[in-house]
């Protein structure tokens, strides 16, 4: 009776053994994806959003300084034109984020 108990014992121990790798392999591996993915994706949007600030205040300097029409009553149009450019870079980041909502949708 206690070889039985023993084998039954083994096989419960195993079958814990068994579980617990299947459960590290199931969720350690993807949240390690899933870490690569996140961080990828912030560094993305960080070097987007850089690039969207510099390219508006870049508008904005060219207007002020290379041209002489936007002086005197007329210096807030090179500050729209900075608001229109960062409107543009927002556009253009919501269409990105939508068209990628509809890939994965299509996907399933």
């Amino acid at each position: 009776m206690s070889d039985q108990h023993r084998g039954l014992r083994a096989d419960v121990e195993a079958l814990i053994v068994t579980l617990r790798s299947y459960v590290k392999q199931e969720t350690v591996g993807p949240l390690q994806g899933l870490g690569r993915y996140v961080l990828f994706g912030l560094a993305g949007s960080l070097c987007f959003a850089v690039a969207a600030i510099f390219l508006t205040l870049a508008a904005i300097r060219s207007l002020q300084e290379l041209t002489t029409t936007f002086e005197g009553r007329w210096s807030f149009v090179p500050h729209l034109a900075g608001i229109v450019v960062a409107l543009i870079f927002f556009a253009l980041a919501l269409l990105a984020i939508k068209r990628d909502g509809r890939r994965r949708r299509d996907a399933r």
